[in-house]
């Protein structure tokens, strides 16, 4: 994303979320707007999203939120709609994380090894410990040690 015409683009932590101070946007007493992409991926939590609303509004300007331009937030109404939003996302992402915990508790109980395929088979793993061990002058158990 890029900053609108007549903004400086400040900082973004990801693709969906960037930060962007626009002059002369409408709403702000000052002509200054935080425009976001998208609203859950800005914030953690809904406690998050509070601080963030109170803080640019404390500082006298106006949030925009792309994927929800339908909502006013320099309304009470508006930032409590949002922060209703907001409680939602979290309980949703609260709940991806359980069921993908109990996926992969599920998975470890069937066998599946998680991560990376090992480049190495077993034997060339083995004779590389020993290669080491023989080129340092130390055993294979510190060598092992060093891997772990």
């Amino acid at each position: 994303m890029q900053a609108c015409d007549g903004a400086d683009r400040v900082g973004a932590d990801h693709e969906s979320v960037e930060v962007v101070i626009a002059d002369g946007a409408g709403g702000a007493p000052g002509g200054v707007e935080l425009v976001i992409a998208e609203w859950d991926r800005a914030t953690r939590s809904m406690w998050d999203g509070l601080q963030i609303i109170k803080a640019v509004i404390d500082a006298g300007a106006a949030i925009k939120v792309l994927d929800r331009s339908y909502i006013d937030l320099t309304t009470p109404m508006g930032r409590g709609f949002m922060a209703m939003l907001s409680a939602m996302a979290e309980d949703e992402r609260l709940r991806i994380i359980k069921r993908t915990h109990e996926g992969r508790q599920i998975a470890r109980a069937k066998g599946v090894r998680m991560g990376r395929k090992p480049k190495l088979t077993p034997h060339q793993s083995k004779e590389a410990r020993q290669r080491l061990a023989k080129s340092y002058g130390v055993s294979v158990s510190t060598i092992s040690r060093l891997a772990a």
